[in-house]
């Protein structure tokens, strides 16, 4: 099946994590496709690391905002999980 009018086909497999991490910062910010958008939010629905990394994304996005220091737990979170990913592992399961 193509999508109408492009020549591309529809991706209806679900995203791994891999794929979130790379979607995530722009998913938080309200930056990406609505499609793209669905299909993020649909991994976080099942998916309780990522969605615990997402958290930590809008947490970071939050006091950045209110000019408050990041909680440090907060932010190794989000380094070990993108190390994780970068090592091909699966992401730790705690904090």
């Amino acid at each position: 099946m193509t999508a109408r009018g492009t020549g591309r086909r529809r991706d209806r497999r679900p995203l791994d994590c891999a794929q979130v991490a790379g979607a995530l910062q722009g998913f938080v910010d309200g930056e990406i496709r609505p499609r793209l958008a669905a299909r993020v939010a649909e991994h976080l629905g099942c998916c309780a690391w990522c969605g615990f990394e997402a958290d930590a994304y809008r947490e970071i996005k939050r006091a950045l905002a209110h000019h408050e220091p990041v909680d440090r737990a907060v932010l190794a979170r989000v380094r070990a999980f993108a190390e994780s990913l970068l090592n091909e592992e699966a992401p730790p399961r705690g904090g």
